[in-house]
């Protein structure tokens, strides 16, 4: 069956960086070659395939070059309903999509709200707070080491060496940091100490976990590892992703068993990430889900998994799409 298929996504290239930006700034956004990437795949598949890219003149592309369905991994721009903005826009279309609903990805961008409705699912993860501005760290009943980050963004935005505080002095100075480079709000949560892992899921109603990949941070140990901006820049120096991961089979298991629950609470379609990291009670703990995974086929760390457990390229993005085509009933189960 040939589909004419659209690709929704932003470009770092569309946008210039700006004095007074952070270097990070763009972070999220996607380089030519994923898109050309996707594009060649699932032209191999036999579809004609349309970049319509992103912003408000996806609209009237949209229009004038109907398509039957959308591969989308744009990011969005502005606020935390930003990765919502073209599903909407497609659901209102009634024009098929790849990927998680506007309500999950906006709930899952709000790292807080996420947590709290995991909570709700039986899902463990660190106490937090949510930092709107510096007032709100007086009475803060959490255990250090905490660890900041910024509670609408993805990428590692935000996240440097030192997200990592073990003081009061240090929380206020890291805090006071954010919001002045990036603007409110904050997350402030205990830092688990164990390795962390990187949980890659397909599928919908009966959804599989392609690979566990346990994320190494060379010649760090594990309590002082963090997956900043600087260790992702420079990864094939300073990362070792082993998957499967360097852990005994039962934890393996409970690491997929957390995962797969927070999916589902949360849930996602299609494809995501879940970042969990193994604290010294060997619980795994739920950081994070992303819902929209870099599919870059170099850098990527859903592609980097994929390969590692015996997967090509093509296959993943295929897998993928065959999942989006599923539910929506262009090919049978």
């Amino acid at each position: 069956m040939k589909l004419r298929v659209g690709i929704t996504y932003n470009l770092k290239k569309d946008f210039s960086q700006q004095e007074g930006h952070p270097i990070d700034w763009f972070e999220e956004f996607d380089a030519e070659e994923t898109i050309d990437a996707i594009r060649d795949v699932l032209e191999k598949d036999g579809h004609e395939v349309l970049p319509l890219g992103g912003g408000t003149g996806l609209i009237d592309r949209l229009r004038e070059s109907p398509v039957d369905i959308v591969f989308n991994i744009a990011e969005g721009i502005g606020g935390r309903n930003r990765e919502a903005h073209i599903p909407a826009l497609l659901e209102f279309f009634n024009i098929p999509y790849t990927g998680s609903d506007p309500l999950t990805l906006s709930l899952t961008l709000d790292k807080a709200m996420a947590k709290r409705v995991v909570m709700s699912g039986g899902v463990p993860t660190p106490k937090f707070k949510k930092i709107e501005k510096a007032k709100d760290l007086e009475g803060l009943d959490l255990s250090y080491p905490l660890f900041v980050k910024l509670c609408y963004e993805g990428s590692s935005k935000g996240v440097r060496l030192d997200s990592k505080v073990s003081d009061l002095s240090s929380l206020k100075e890291k805090v006071q940091w954010l919001l002045e480079t990036y603007g409110p709000p904050i997350l402030v949560e205990e830092f688990v100490s164990g390795p962390e892992f990187t949980v890659g899921i397909l599928g919908n109603s009966d959804p599989i976990v392609l690979g566990v990949m346990q994320i190494e941070i060379r010649g760090t140990p594990p309590d002082e590892a963090i997956y900043s901006l600087e260790v992702k820049r420079d990864w094939e120096e300073r990362v070792c992703y082993h998957c499967p991961p360097l852990v005994p089979e039962h934890l393996k298991r409970r690491i997929e068993e957390v995962a797969l629950k927070a999916y589902r609470v949360l849930e996602c379609r299609d494809v995501s990430r879940v970042d969990i990291r193994m604290g010294e009670d060997g619980v795994p703990y739920f950081l994070e889900m992303n819902p929209l995974p870099g599919l870059s086929p170099v850098y990527g760390d859903l592609p980097i998994m994929a390969r590692k457990m015996g997967w090509d390229y093509s296959t993943l993005i295929s897998t993928i799409f065959n999942h989006a085509l599923k539910r929506y009933g262009f090919i049978k189960s």
